[in-house]
């Protein structure tokens, strides 16, 4: 794959132990597991990790910044939810803590349904939700880049407000990447004129495609004026010595599933966004799409990342997401359990294929 590309991993922030078939260990939360996972990230290869959020886990900055602090090259792909916090209040935290990890930060901007009630949050229809989205997303980027900003949206007012400490531009790096999913008309419509990364889930290489140059036209007729859109991928990457093993495993993991009805996989179906329903709707095409990706575990729990696997030896998996990398994918985020082995096993196996 091209040098341009980066791989990261995902870190589950679940307060309930095996999430998605995780090893369910005693502290599988605590300050020290974590950070051994971060750490193997760093000696394994991996640039950092996603870290996710929802009402009802572990908060997602502390955890990003108590990650941050113990690890040295580490980068926390921070989820965060507008409505969760006011946007002069998370640029503020965010260049904070940008400046003390050395320009280590990215952010994941989440607009899907969550428990809103439990604090405090009204955020209205779908296209109340993703036009509040669109203001968070465009006033952050101004108050990183910009030495004093006034602003007066439908949501969000600041007068004369600055960030301190201001964000040092790293190269061609002016501020954090903020990262975006969302398949909906609305949510596309954000992604093309404000994100500078659009992550997708596990979708075959026909609806990425179809996508990202829908993508493309949408930020060119809305007038983008940011640089070009970036694309990424999240997936579960099933990786095992040969191929025949991997799909044995993968089988086995599927019956498991289906014996206890997707328990512990289920973290995105509270609310079936459109992103989400594209998936599941993908094994109704055939339980193995494209040459390895694996759409039967959304019959059974899947959920987001879950729901489809790429799956094979590290050969069989570097090859399909060379295919994606061919449609403009550049940012990926990968994940299998046990969390811990597999950021091991694939970064020993799988990146070296991915990173030469």
């Amino acid at each position: 794959m091209s040098g341009n590309s980066e791989f990261l991993w995902y870190i589950p922030n679940d307060a309930k132990p095996g999430h998605r078939g995780d090893s369910a260990v005693e502290h599988h939360n605590s300050l020290d597991t974590l950070t051994e996972q971060a750490k193997a990230l760093e000696e394994h290869g991996w640039k950092g990790a996603l870290i996710g959020t929802g009402w009802g886990r572990p908060d997602t900055f502390t955890v990003a910044t108590s990650l941050a602090a113990r690890t040295t090259t580490f980068e926390p792909l921070i989820a965060i939810r507008p409505g969760y916090w006011r946007p002069a209040n998370f640029a503020s935290a965010a260049a904070t803590l940008d400046h003390l990890t050395g320009g280590r930060i990215r952010v994941n901007i989440v607009s899907g349904q969550d428990n809103l009630s439990a604090y405090g949050d009204s955020e209205g229809d779908q296209a109340d939700r993703y036009a509040r989205t669109k203001e968070f997303m465009r006033l952050v980027r101004r108050l990183w880049t910009e030495e004093t900003v006034t602003y007066e949206g439908q949501h969000f007012r600041v007068s004369q407000s600055n960030v301190a400490p201001r964000i040092e531009v790293r190269g061609k790096r002016r501020h954090p990447k903020l990262y975006f999913g969302g398949a909906s008309e609305a949510a596309e419509r954000v992604s093309a004129t404000e994100a500078d990364v659009q992550l997708f889930w596990g979708e075959p290489i026909d609806g990425v495609s179809e996508r990202i140059e829908r993508l493309k036209g949408l930020g060119g007729r809305l007038d983008r004026d940011l640089p070009p859109l970036e694309f990424g991928l999240r997936i579960t990457t099933l990786v095992r010595d040969t191929t025949q093993q991997a799909w044995a495993d993968a089988e086995a993991k599927v019956a498991a599933m289906a014996k206890n009805a997707g328990a512990g996989w289920n973290d995105h179906r509270q609310s079936v966004a459109v992103g989400q329903q594209r998936l599941l709707d993908l094994h109704k095409r055939g339980d193995v799409l494209d040459d390895n990706l694996y759409t039967a575990p959304g019959k059974y729990g899947g959920g987001g990342a879950g729901t489809t696997w790429l799956v094979g030896s590290a050969a069989d998996v570097a090859r399909s997401l060379r295919k994606y990398e061919d449609l403009g994918v550049t940012h990926f985020v990968l994940s299998d359990t046990p969390y811990l082995t597999e950021i091991r096993r694939q970064g020993d196996q799988l990146l070296p294929l991915l990173l030469r």
